[in-house]
C-alpha cells in the first residue's frame, strides 16, 4: 500500500513539474522579442528627447541583432558548465537589468541596457530548442509551436501598445520601455522551481557528448543559412516594409497597419507548423510551401497592385511564420540529443542574426542607389529561391555530424 502511495506521489510531483516548465517556457519565451519589438514605433521619441542622431538611433536595432551573432555560439557552453536551468535564470536576470538601464536618463545606459537585452535574447534563443528536446523528446513539435506562438504573439502586441502606453497612458517613451520589466520579473520567479532541478549535463555521458565540430558539418550549414536567410526576410519587413508600400501610394498610417497584419497573420503557422514538421520523416514539402508563397508575396509587391496589398502582406506573413518556425524545429530534428541541439542552434543563430543584420542597411543601400524598392524587392526574390534551395537541403532527414554528410 505504501509503495502504491509513494509511486502515486511520485507521478504527481513529475506531473507538477512538467507543468511549472512549461510555464517557465511559455513565460521566458514572451521575452524573447517583447522589449526589442517595443522600441521600434518609440524609435522617433528617442530621437527627439535625447537629441541622437539617425545613426545612434538605428543602433538600437541592429546592436541586440549583433549581440545574437556574436553570443549565441557561447550559450551552449555555459550551460554545459553551469546547467541550462542556471544559464536561463541568469540570463533573465540580465534581460531585466537592460530593461532598466535602458530607461535611464543616459545616452550610454541607454546602449548598455540595449546591448545586455540582446545578450539575454541570445541565450534564450539557443537554449530553448534544447531544453525542449531533453525534457519533451516526444512533443518536441508541439512544445516549439507553443513557445514560438508566445514570442511572436508577444512582440506583435509590444509593437502594438508601445505608442499607447507613452501617450495616451502618459508613461512617455522611458515608462513604456521600463514596462517590460515586469515580464522579464515574473518569468524570472516562475524560473525559480526549475533550479532545484537542474540537470548539469555529465561528460562522462558518451551520448550526451557535445559535437564541437558542427562547423564542418555540411548538414549544418545547410541549416544555418536556412536559420540566416529566413531572419534576414523578417528583419527587412519589419525595417522596410511601410517605406515600400508607401512608395507605391499607401498612406503611412495603413503601411504601418499591414506591418502589423503581417506578424498577426504569422502566429497560427508558428503553432501548426512544428507540428506537422514534428510528424513528418522529412520537412521538405513544408519548405516548399514557405518558399512559394513567399516568393508569391513578393512578386506581388513588385507588381505594385495596392488594391491586393494586403493579400501579399497576409501571404508573406504566413511564410514568415512558417519559415521561422522550420528554422526552429530544425535544431531539435536535426540533431540526436540536447547538446547537440544547443550546439546547432548557437551555430545557427550566430550565422543568421548576423545575416539578419546586414540585410536592412544593405536592402536601404540598393534603394537610395536606385530610388526606388525594385531593385530591393528583386533582390527579396533571389533569396526566397536560395531559401528554398537551402531548405530542401535542411529538410531532408539525417542529423548533423562533424563529417561533410
Amino acid at each position: 500500500m505504501n509503495l502504491e502511495t509513494n509511486l502515486a506521489n511520485s507521478r504527481s510531483s513529475s506531473h507538477s513539474r512538467a507543468w511549472l516548465l512549461i510555464l517557465g517556457i511559455i513565460l521566458l519565451a514572451s521575452t524573447l522579442r517583447a522589449p526589442l519589438t517595443a522600441v521600434g514605433p518609440l524609435i522617433g521619441f528617442i530621437r527627439d528627447d535625447t537629441g541622437i542622431s539617425n545613426t545612434f538611433a538605428g543602433l538600437l536595432t541592429t546592436f541586440p541583432l549583433l549581440a545574437f551573432a556574436f553570443f549565441s555560439p557561447l550559450a551552449p557552453k555555459l550551460a554545459r558548465r553551469f546547467g541550462t536551468e542556471y544559464t536561463l535564470f541568469a540570463s533573465l536576470i540580465v534581460m531585466s537589468l537592460g530593461i532598466v538601464l535602458r530607461s535611464l536618463r543616459s545616452l550610454e545606459t541607454l546602449l548598455v541596457g540595449t546591448a545586455l537585452i540582446g545578450i539575454a535574447i541570445a541565450f534564450g534563443n539557443v537554449l530553448l530548442p534544447s531544453l525542449i528536446k531533453r525534457d519533451f523528446p516526444e512533443r518536441v513539435g508541439l512544445m516549439t509551436g507553443i513557445y514560438s506562438i508566445f514570442m511572436n504573439m508577444w512582440a506583435a502586441v509590444a509593437s502594438g501598445i508601445s505608442i499607447p502606453l507613452a501617450q495616451k497612458l502618459g508613461f512617455g517613451w522611458r515608462g513604456s520601455l521600463i514596462c517590460w520589466s515586469v515580464l522579464s520579473i515574473v518569468s524570472l520567479v516562475a524560473w525559480l522551481p526549475q533550479l532545484r532541478v537542474c540537470q548539469r549535463p555529465s561528460t562522462s555521458q558518451g551520448v550526451q557528448t557535445p559535437n564541437n565540430n558542427l562547423w564542418h558539418s555540411r548538414l549544418a550549414w545547410q541549416v544555418s543559412v536556412f536559420m540566416g536567410l529566413q531572419s534576414l526576410t523578417f528583419y527587412v519587413m519589419i525595417a522596410w516594409l511601410p517605406e515600400i508600400l508607401h512608395q507605391q501610394g499607401i498612406n503611412h498610417s495603413l503601411a504601418g497597419w499591414m506591418l502589423s497584419l503581417m506578424q498577426f497573420v504569422s502566429l497560427p503557422t508558428t503553432l501548426i507548423i512544428p507540428v506537422l514538421a514534428g510528424r513528418c520523416s522529412n520537412q521538405r514539402r513544408l519548405v516548399g510551401f514557405g518558399a512559394v508563397i513567399l516568393l508569391t508575396g513578393y512578386i506581388g509587391l513588385l507588381s505594385r497592385n495596392t488594391l491586393l496589398a494586403p493579400l501579399w502582406i497576409v501571404l508573406i506573413g504566413i511564410a514568415v511564420g512558417t519559415n521561422f518556425s522550420l528554422a526552429l524545429i530544425f535544431f531539435v530534428l536535426r540533431t540526436q540529443n540536447a547538446n547537440d541541439a544547443a550546439e546547432l542552434s548557437g551555430m545557427a543563430q550566430s550565422i543568421g542574426y548576423f545575416l539578419a543584420a546586414v540585410g536592412p542597411p544593405l536592402l536601404g543601400f540598393v534603394h537610395d542607389m536606385t530610388q526606388s524598392w525594385t531593385a530591393p524587392l528583386c533582390i527579396l526574390v533571389v533569396i526566397a529561391i536560395l531559401l528554398f534551395i537551402f531548405g530542401l537541403a535542411a529538410g531532408s532527414k539525417g542529423y548533423v555530424t562533424s563529417k561533410n554528410n
